[in-house]
């Protein structure tokens, strides 16, 4: 017989919402940083700086998964 088992999730998403009504998706690999709202956020940031994130002014970042 199978059971079912959880495993931990390798990467948490996030879904960042944009003044202008846009909204983008960001994975962070490791949860213990996702758990940190600091960390998160200078994540989105350095992100948008390389250009996986798109530009332009964040209103929120909530954890989707």
């Amino acid at each position: 017989m199978y059971t079912f088992r959880k495993t931990p999730a390798k990467s948490v998403m996030f879904v960042v919402d944009y003044d202008d009504a846009r909204r983008a998706y960001l994975w962070i690999d490791n949860p213990e940083k996702a758990s940190n709202t600091r960390i998160v956020e200078m994540t989105a940031r350095a992100q948008q700086e390389q250009g996986t994130l798109p530009e332009g002014t964040i209103t929120s970042i909530r954890r989707v998964r």
